[in-house]
């Protein structure tokens, strides 16, 4: 694999990389564009790339930290830390404390997050709240309350493409600072799901082996640990033929491989997948199930309607949690088998 040296703006380090050394893979693409992107800026809001979930409305991180205190009720209320998986803003996690210490779940907090300019907007909303670079570095002496909401989306993918009758690893080259995805070395068909094997020429299947290996360490910690994780994100239940790799910039959709670290890069995440990660490590898996069915389930629509009653843009606010994204995005569980089942998953 080349090595992309430090120097220069990044678009000129991925072309002098792959100059040197022939087209990259995919996968390190994206992990060297988004690594630039989110440490040198926040695209949150109206004024950035895209906006999320917990932006849009207080009652998202609300539902998520209620959520939380419940299990940890119904769990016997031991002494738990709150993890969240690359937490913007901090707003999530700022709403979702909130809802938690009026159920008296008030738990050490734990970021997991590499950006020092997110790292300091999050200190704004969260002063009290510790950093930590890798999940790795995560408490070790008591059960784990995680949650991940559009994480795995920005972690990096890897794509195999059918050319004729192979299949072969989809790598990034460059032509005169022009950045464009071409077919590489072929794959053993032993690594194509048997199902997709024959997919028409032109086909492509993604693997996620970061939220792999994330998850296979979480799956762990809460096995050996206690706890639960909640991770909500656009996807599918796969593994499925087709090419989700995107970028959004002023939120508008644009070509992922221009202007690398100038614009968000994510890919649709395999639930399915996950799950099994979960599964095989030893955690009991609930879901996926859509992001809008969880909220009302969860009771948002009495929330909002609550709300409403001093500001009635909270229902277009509801809608477009439970409507305009309620199908594209799933939510999936994973709890240690001694934890009762979360609620939402019904």
């Amino acid at each position: 694999m080349s090595r992309i040296v430090e120097e220069g703006p990044l678009p000129e380090r991925l072309a002098r990389a792959i100059t040197l050394g022939g087209p990259i893979p995919v996968s390190q693409f994206m992990a060297a564009a988004n690594a630039h992107y989110y440490g040198t800026r926040d695209p949150l809001g109206a004024g950035g790339d895209f906006t999320t979930a917990p932006e849009i409305s207080q009652m998202f991180g609300e539902l998520i930290g209620l959520w939380c205190a419940d299990l940890w009720d119904r769990a016997g209320r031991p002494d738990v830390a709150w993890v969240e998986l690359g937490p913007g803003r901090g707003t999530l996690a700022a709403d979702a404390l909130r809802a938690m210490a009026t159920a008296g779940l008030t738990p050490p907090v734990h970021f997991v997050e590499t950006s020092p300019v997110l790292r300091d907007e999050q200190a704004r909303r969260v002063p009290h709240a510790t950093w930590h670079d890798d999940v790795e570095e995560l408490p070790t002496d008591r059960p784990l309350l995680v949650v991940a909401n559009e994480f795995f989306d920005a972690l990096p993918i890897r794509q195999l493409v059918r050319r004729g009758a192979t299949w072969h690893e989809r790598l990034v080259a460059c032509q005169d600072t022009l950045f464009l995805p071409v077919a590489g070395k072929q794959v053993p068909d032993d690594v194509i799901p048997p199902h997709l094997r024959d997919a028409p020429a032109g086909s492509i299947i993604e693997t996620s082996p970061a939220s792999v290996g994330i998850m296979r360490v979480l799956a762990a910690r809460i096995v050996a640990q206690g706890g639960a994780l909640l991770a909500i994100d656009y996807g599918y239940e796969g593994p499925a033929v087709g090419d989700t790799l995107q970028a959004v910039r002023a939120h508008t959709y644009a070509n992922p491989f221009e202007e690398p670290g100038e614009r968000d890069l994510t890919a649709h995440v395999d639930f399915a997948t996950l799950a099994l990660v979960g599964h095989a490590s030893g955690a009991i898996a609930s879901g996926p199930v859509g992001q809008g069915a969880f909220l009302r389930a969860l009771g948002v629509d009495a929330r909002a309607t609550a709300l409403a009653q001093s500001n009635a843009d909270v229902l277009v606010d509801r809608d477009r949690l439970v409507e305009d994204m309620g199908e594209l995005f799933n939510v999936i569980g994973l709890r240690h088998a001694d934890w009762p089942e979360p609620a939402g998953f019904a």
